[in-house]
């Protein structure tokens, strides 16, 4: 499946997640234990309308920080589902993967950086799910090309302190339960 596709359904979990977020549970707390689930999604909402104007040739300092603070307002659920619209749309228009993206870490392929936006949504959603009691079942064609990019990345993530120390599981693991515990979380919790 191509990557355009395989990120719009990781985007498209996520934000089912956040559709099902009840009123009282946007301070509840999530597996990433500095944030509550308005802070989580505020998050993700951040990536997603940053993501466009990088997608877009934009660097760092000409986004500036326009989308700093609360993106989310009064509506949440629809402040994160306009956020990821404008990413879906941004990541699937004509010629964007073939570009390079200015990071604080230097000029990347947009390919390698929607696959980081991939492995972003569909571990928080995953985050997400665990602390509104959803289903955490992510999709499993996603998942198994996530793990496979993050096969080459997890080092570079891991000794720059992005992700916490992987969590053990049994050898037998679905890719699913492999790829959580590879980003610092307990697939059983």
């Amino acid at each position: 499946m191509a990557l355009v596709d395989l990120y719009h359904r990781s985007v498209d979990g996520f934000v089912d997640r956040v559709a099902r977020t009840r009123p009282d549970q946007w301070s509840a707390p999530t597996p990433c234990t500095e944030w509550d689930v308005r802070t989580l999604v505020n998050h993700l909402a951040y990536e997603d309308r940053w993501s466009v104007p990088l997608l877009e040739g934009a660097t760092i300092a000409e986004v500036g920080d326009r989308f700093e603070g609360d993106l989310l307002g009064d509506d949440p659920v629809t402040a994160s589902t306009d956020a990821a619209d404008a990413t879906k749309a941004a990541v699937a228009s004509d010629g964007a993967l073939d570009r390079s993206v200015h990071l604080s870490f230097g000029d990347t392929p947009a390919g390698e950086y929607v696959h980081q936006l991939l492995a972003d949504h569909l571990v928080h959603s995953w985050d997400l799910a665990v602390a509104i009691g959803a289903d955490r079942t992510l999709d499993p064609e996603a998942v198994r090309a996530c793990l496979e990019w993050f096969a080459r990345q997890e080092d570079a993530y891991r000794s720059s302190g992005v992700i916490g120390p992987r969590v053990d599981v049994p050898a037998g693991a679905g890719d699913q339960d492999r790829l959580i515990a590879a980003f610092g979380r307990d697939p059983r919790r």
